[in-house]
C-alpha cells in the first residue's frame, strides 16, 4: 500500500508543472474557437475583404497552432514521460510562443492606417508616424531570432533542451529586451491612436448626428485602451517573473496567457465592429416600402444602432449619412462626410 501511494505521489509531482498548461490551453482554445465561429457568422462580404479581418484570421490560426503544439508537448510529458516529442516539435512550440506577438501588435498598428491613409497623407508625415514602430518591430525580430537560435544550440535532443530551458530562462537578456520593446511598441501605437480619436471627437460640433458618431468613437477608445492595458499587465508580469523566478514554469504560463488574451482582445474589438456592420447590412436589405410603413407608428426605425432618417454612423468602409437633410441644424454634413473618408479602411 505504501508503495502504491508513493507511486501515485511521484506521478502527481511529475505532472504538476505541466498540468496547468493543459487546462489553460483547453479553456482558452475553446474560447478563441468560439469567437472565431462568431466572427465568421457576423462577417459580411465587405468586412471579409478588409485587411484587419484577414489578419485576425491569421492570428487565430497562429494562436490555435500554438495551443496545439504546447498541448502536444505537455500532454506527451504526462502520458508518455519516457518518450517525449521530437526536437523539431519542441522547437516549433517555442517559436509559436515567442514570434506571433509581433503579428498581434501589427494588427494594432493597422488602426493608424485609418487615420493616416496612404493615398491622402504626405510622405513626410507617414515617415514620422510609422518610422518608430517599424524600426522597433525590426529590432524585435532580430532579438527574438538571436535568442531562439541561441536556445536551440543548447542541445540536440528534447531532453537536453528541457534541461537547458531553466538555465537559459532566468534573466534572459533577449526575452527581457523583447518584452520591453513590446511595451514601448504598443504604448506608442495605442497612445497615438487614442490621442487622435480624442482630438477628432473634441473638435466635432454638437448635434444629433455628431453626438452619435462621438459615442461610437468613445466606444472604440475604451476598446483600444483595454486591448493595450491587459497585454501590458502580462508583459510586466513576464518581466518580473523572468528576473525573479529561476523556474520557467510560471513564466511559460504567463506567455501562453498573454498570447491568448491579446488575440481575444483584438478579436472582441473586431467582433464589436462586425456585429454593427452585420446589423446595418441586414437592415439596409429591408424593402423601402416596409420602412415607410413603419414610420407613421414607430417614428424613426433603428438601423445599425442609429435611426432611420438620421445618419447611420459606423466604423469602417461604407459609413455615410443617409439623409443629411434631416440632421440636427448644428451638425455639419461635410464633417460627417469627412469622417466617412477617414474611416474607409478600418478602425478596429
Amino acid at each position: 500500500m505504501a508503495d502504491s501511494e508513493a507511486t501515485i505521489i511521484a506521478f502527481v509531482n511529475s505532472i504538476r508543472p505541466v498540468f496547468p498548461s493543459i487546462i489553460l490551453n483547453a479553456a482558452f482554445a475553446a474560447c478563441v474557437f468560439t469567437l472565431f465561429v462568431l466572427l465568421l457568422a457576423l462577417s459580411t462580404k465587405e468586412s471579409r475583404r478588409r485587411l484587419v479581418f484577414r489578419l485576425n484570421v491569421l492570428a487565430i490560426c497562429l494562436v490555435l497552432t500554438m495551443g496545439a503544439l504546447t498541448g502536444l508537448v505537455t500532454g506527451k510529458a504526462i502520458v508518455d514521460p519516457f518518450n517525449l516529442v521530437s526536437t523539431n516539435t519542441f522547437i516549433a512550440a517555442i517559436i509559436f510562443l515567442i514570434f506571433p506577438p509581433l503579428l498581434y501588435d501589427s494588427i494594432l498598428l493597422t488602426r493608424l492606417f485609418a487615420l493616416y491613409p496612404f493615398g491622402s497623407t504626405p510622405a513626410t508625415t507617414l515617415v514620422k508616424i510609422f518610422a518608430f514602430p517599424l524600426c522597433i518591430k525590426c529590432a524585435r525580430v532580430v532579438v527574438i531570432t538571436i535568442g531562439v537560435h541561441g536556445f536551440v544550440g543548447l542541445g540536440t535532443t528534447t531532453e537536453a533542451l528541457i534541461q537547458a530551458e531553466s538555465a537559459d530562462w532566468f534573466r534572459s537578456p533577449y526575452l527581457i529586451a523583447e518584452w520591453s520593446m513590446q511595451i514601448a511598441d504598443n504604448l506608442y501605437t495605442v497612445s497615438l491612436f487614442l490621442y487622435n480619436l480624442h482630438i477628432r471627437t473634441s473638435s466635432m460640433r454638437r448635434g444629433e448626428g455628431a453626438t452619435f458618431i462621438a459615442e461610437r468613437i468613445r466606444q472604440i477608445f475604451y476598446i483600444s485602451f483595454a486591448n493595450f492595458v491587459f497585454p501590458l499587465i502580462f508583459n510586466v508580469a513576464q518581466i518580473f517573473s523572468i528576473t525573479t523566478d529561476r523556474s520557467p514554469t510560471a513564466g511559460g504560463l504567463l506567455i501562453v496567457i498573454n498570447n491568448y488574451v491579446t488575440v481575444v482582445g483584438v478579436l472582441c474589438a473586431t467582433l464589436w465592429f462586425s456585429g454593427s456592420e452585420w446589423a446595418r447590412t441586414r437592415n439596409e436589405l429591408l424593402p423601402e416600402h416596409m420602412l415607410n410603413t413603419l414610420k407613421p407608428t414607430l417614428g424613426r426605425v433603428g438601423v445599425a444602432g442609429g435611426m432611420s432618417g438620421s445618419p447611420v454612423a459606423s466604423v469602417g468602409k461604407g459609413t455615410v449619412p443617409h439623409h443629411t437633410a434631416d440632421l440636427d441644424p448644428g451638425v455639419d454634413s461635410k464633417q460627417l462626410l469627412t469622417w466617412e473618408k477617414e474611416n474607409r479602411h478600418i478602425l478596429v
